[in-house]
């Protein structure tokens, strides 16, 4: 598996969103990302600046109760949260697989829950706490082809925010 790693900090939710939205801005139809952090770190946050970087003018919301919202942009985007999902099988019965197929990209909050239903190639977000109270915390790891061949272009679009100077591999 070829892996690099870009870390990042934001001090509030609106550089949560600035850094999303400059990673929405890289995406190509068929990729996946996956949200993984504790409740409260951002997940929300970071989707709504990575749509804003797809061209998605709706609001865009968590979908924890319906499981999938769909939106429009330069490509659609399918926001999933699968906290509540019980059973690796319902992963399939969303039709994730149909959904990589579309000119879209996939966006799933707590997708390191059902990492073994999706495809190896995504890119993880992963979110904690910082220090201070909105500090967070964003370590981007690519896994797969897709998104290790942008790793160095996202590391340098998103340098307002590193902690890091270089993209490191991992």
């Amino acid at each position: 598996m070829n892996a690099l790693s870009v870390r990042a900090r934001t001090t509030a939710a609106e550089e949560t969103r600035a850094l999303a939205s400059v990673i929405g801005a890289t995406a190509t139809a068929g990729d996946l990302i996956l949200l993984v952090g504790e409740m409260g770190t951002g997940k929300t946050a970071f989707a709504q600046g990575f749509g804003a970087g797809l061209g998605v003018t709706e609001q865009i919301t968590s979908p924890t109760f319906t499981i999938v919202h769909e939106y429009v942009g330069r490509l659609a985007l399918h926001h999933l949260d699968v906290y509540r999902l019980e059973h690796l099988q319902e992963v399939a019965d969303l039709g994730t697989a149909e959904m990589l197929d579309e000119p879209a990209v996939m966006l799933v909050e707590w997708g390191d829950v059902i990492l073994p239903a999706l495809p190896a190639d995504y890119l993880e977000v992963r979110l904690a706490f910082g220090t201070a109270d909105d500090d967070r915390l964003v370590a981007l790891t690519a896994s797969g082809s897709r998104w290790s061949a942008r790793m160095r272009m996202i590391g340098e679009l998103t340098a307002p925010w590193r902690e890091q100077p270089d993209v490191t591999p991992c």
